[in-house]
């Protein structure tokens, strides 16, 4: 496959309901709410001068209709243009699925993958063993041990910059293409703890709305040398 260079524009999907009331939201879905509909005009407002020529997002509501919103909000998007743009809805780019704990109050959950090891809090679990533990231990957790376990999770989400990169150069984009992505929070953390060099502060989550950008150089054999961080939650 010939290599190219994207620049990609991440966007967090707008607040949700399961976002508001602090439960866990991988694979289960519940609705925008007036905030999250605000979040993703806003994004919208901020990208509407860059001219896009491709759009990922998982094949949640959330992310489906952030999309939506942002594209229909594009200055160069406007009329019949916006259903030429090539977009791909696929779950390679969903979050992670919390499996038994889905819909779970987050303290709760985290207590009770955490707790058996001397972590009761997410914090805590990734300042003593890593985030990769959390993923571990709520698969641990879990009763139908459904949850993804950290290898499960990278699986998945490494298939969706293959699915960037094969879309690409089949849509034949060029070299340089501007690509928009609607992610979610925990995704676009661990992507940001995996590929961001020291100095950002990643006690942060990343907002509803906000924009991260990276660079994805498709010519590289690893990830971890094709993605550039560019910005995080802008």
């Amino acid at each position: 496959m010939e290599g190219m260079l994207l620049h990609m524009y991440i966007v967090r999907h707008g607040q949700t309901y399961f976002n508001r009331y602090n439960r866990l939201q991988g694979w289960s879905n519940s609705p925008l709410t007036q905030a999250g509909i605000d979040d993703a005009h806003k994004a919208g407002e901020k990208l509407a001068q860059v001219v896009f020529s491709a759009a990922f997002c998982s094949d949640t509501t959330r992310a489906e209709q952030t999309l939506d919103m942002i594209l229909g909000d594009n200055d160069n998007l406007k009329g019949s243009d916006g259903d030429r743009l090539p977009k791909v809805v696929d779950p390679a780019f969903r979050e992670q699925f919390y499996g038994y704990f889905e819909g779970k109050d987050m303290n709760e959950a985290w207590w009770a993958a955490g707790a058996p090891h001397g972590a009761p809090s997410y914090a805590s679990i990734v300042n003593k063993f890593g985030l990769a533990a959390s993923r571990d231990f709520l698969k641990e957790a879990d009763p139908f041990h459904d949850a993804e376990s950290d290898q499960e999770y990278w699986g998945r989400i490494d298939s969706g910059f293959s699915l960037i990169a094969h879309t690409a150069q089949e849509s034949r984009l060029p070299d340089g293409a501007n690509i928009l992505q609607i992610s979610h929070g925990n995704t676009l953390l661990s992507m940001m703890n995996r590929f961001a060099p020291e100095g950002y502060d990643l006690s942060v989550r990343p907002a509803n709305g906000s924009v991260t950008r990276f660079d994805f150089d498709t010519a590289a054999d690893r990830l971890e040398e094709a993605i550039t961080v560019v910005s995080y939650n802008q």
